[in-house]
């Protein structure tokens, strides 16, 4: 793999912290558009969606893979990155990455949905296929790097991925502040590895967190619960949200997620498909399965609302067909 730098802003055993979260809002503020931040009233009271399923690649990934892939060094950039990701990072990092001018390579798993898989193809990145059920991505992407080189970007077990997607806490406070709220008493996040979440606890340090899984895919809710980090139990259990099946947290994202005293809600698969169509219907907006988990929380009344309650509406890339039978029901 390439050396790194000595400057301790590039080590990559470095702690996430908010003045990297500030930095990443920075960058990611000179790239991108603010995403709407939309109230939706709920029992009397409003909560605010923070419309990441906007973003370029359809998700929240691009803050992360662009904080990420914009300090690596000259070198670092020329041998490549090799990232792993159910399919909205991949997308992030392959944007970066082309946008950059820098090689990328994508561990994905192959009953990723169909249209991620191609949406990172044809932003001209590689993909490697892996069996999410029998094979480690993580092994297969360090067995890439071993060959090849180049500088791993994880999903969620690294620094810059976790202050890049907490810039979405960043521009929600501002947003608040110009409606006159001092910022989200509360952050309702949709969670896989904990990147978002741990982002976002930093970035907003004054608020409660809660980090929202689908069910059966709930390995940081016991965790969390747990005080140690625990894996998914079978990872062949049956989920439409295909963006949050991670198979365990990282330490780095734990570490955060337990200082800030974190919380994990599990929702259904019904749940999250009501998610979709109340989106739909009152925002108007398309958004997936594992984008929905947030708001699934908030319709099934397992969240108690604050006063100024943030969802994050984390990622809108869902199949066509699948969206309209959902719609449908």
């Amino acid at each position: 793999m390439t050396q790194q730098s000595p400057d301790p802003l590039l080590d990559p055993n470095r702690a996430p912290t908010l003045a990297g979260v500030e930095r990443a809002a920075a960058k990611v503020a000179e790239l991108l558009p603010l995403t709407p931040l939309l109230p939706m009233d709920i029992d009397g009271k409003t909560i605010w969606c923070k419309a990441e399923c906007l973003q370029p690649v359809g998700a929240f990934k691009i803050r992360g893979a662009w904080h990420r892939l914009t300090d690596l060094t000259p070198e670092q950039a020329a041998a490549g990155v090799v990232g792993v990701s159910s399919g909205n990072h991949a997308q992030g990092v392959a944007w970066a990455a082309k946008r950059l001018g820098i090689p990328a390579t994508i561990v994905m798993p192959s009953n990723a949905p169909q249209m991620k898989l191609a949406a990172t193809r044809a932003l001209g990145a590689e993909v490697v296929l892996y069996d999410r059920v029998t094979e480690s991505r993580d092994a297969v992407a360090a067995k890439l790097l071993e060959q090849r080189g180049g500088t791993l970007v994880h999903a969620y077990g690294d620094p810059w991925i976790i202050e890049g997607q907490g810039s979405a806490g960043i521009e929600a406070h501002a947003q608040l502040a110009a409606r006159g709220i001092a910022g989200p008493d509360r952050i309702i996040a949709c969670c896989g590895g904990g990147g978002l979440s741990a982002g976002l606890a930093l970035a907003c340090p004054y608020a409660e967190v809660v980090a929202v899984e689908p069910e059966g895919w709930d390995d940081v809710t016991r965790s969390l619960e747990a005080g140690e980090i625990l894996s998914v139990e079978d990872l062949a259990y049956p989920t439409e949200c295909d963006a949050l099946q991670t198979p365990q947290t990282w330490p780095i994202n734990f570490a955060v997620l337990q200082a800030r005293g974190v919380r994990g809600v599990v929702v259904t698969r019904d749940e999250v498909r009501h998610a979709m169509r109340v989106a739909f219907e009152k925002l108007h907006l398309v958004v997936e399965p594992g984008g929905a988990a947030a708001l699934a929380a908030v319709l099934a009344g397992k969240v108690e609302l604050g006063d100024a309650t943030l969802v994050t509406l984390s990622g809108g890339n869902v199949d066509p067909r699948h969206y309209a039978e959902i719609l449908a029901e």
